[in-house]
């Protein structure tokens, strides 16, 4: 297991790569995560910024709002984000924001993530909050998820232009 990862974490990057094949069936770029308190999910989200029309709709974004309003409160203490694919700055800072205590990713980001990739923002000394964060947890998977999406994509482009 990757970066000393549980079967626990395992078992909810699953439940993270089944929100990503659902975003990704609905066209969404294929990124799914889940909010786990005390072994049970509080919150499920896949990417939907096309579908919402919504910029800030991520999967980590989705599945934060759908945790708060299961608890009725914003702050999620103690919580861990498990999330098919590294996470971008904005998502980063929201889970900073909801006091998430873990995250666990699938697949590195080298162009976007901002937690270990091409940022470390959760590093950073100003923040007032710390997240543990633990990487590659069924990484070939999360990966072979959005390679696979982006490859039927350029596919398809390349029918049109055909």
């Amino acid at each position: 297991m990757a970066g000393g990862a549980s079967s626990a974490d395992e078992r909810w990057m699953r439940e993270a790569l089944a929100e990503a094949r659902l975003a990704g069936g609905r066209g969404e770029v294929p990124v799914g995560a889940v909010v786990v308190l005390d072994g049970a999910v509080l919150g499920r989200g896949g990417n939907q910024p096309v579908l919402a029309a919504d910029p800030t709709a991520h999967a980590e974004i989705v599945a934060l709002r759908d945790a708060a309003r299961a608890v009725g409160n914003y702050r999620l203490t103690g919580a861990a984000l498990y999330v098919t694919v590294e996470p971008c700055l904005m998502c980063a800072g929201a889970l900073v924001h909801a006091r998430i205590g873990r995250l666990v990713f699938g697949a590195a980001e080298p162009k976007a993530g901002a937690v270990r990739s091409a940022m470390r923002v959760l590093d950073h000394p100003a923040l007032n909050h710390r997240v543990e964060v633990s990487g590659g947890v069924l990484e070939p998977e999360c990966n072979a998820l959005i390679r696979a999406f982006f490859a039927g994509r350029r596919a398809e482009e390349k029918r049109r232009k055909a």
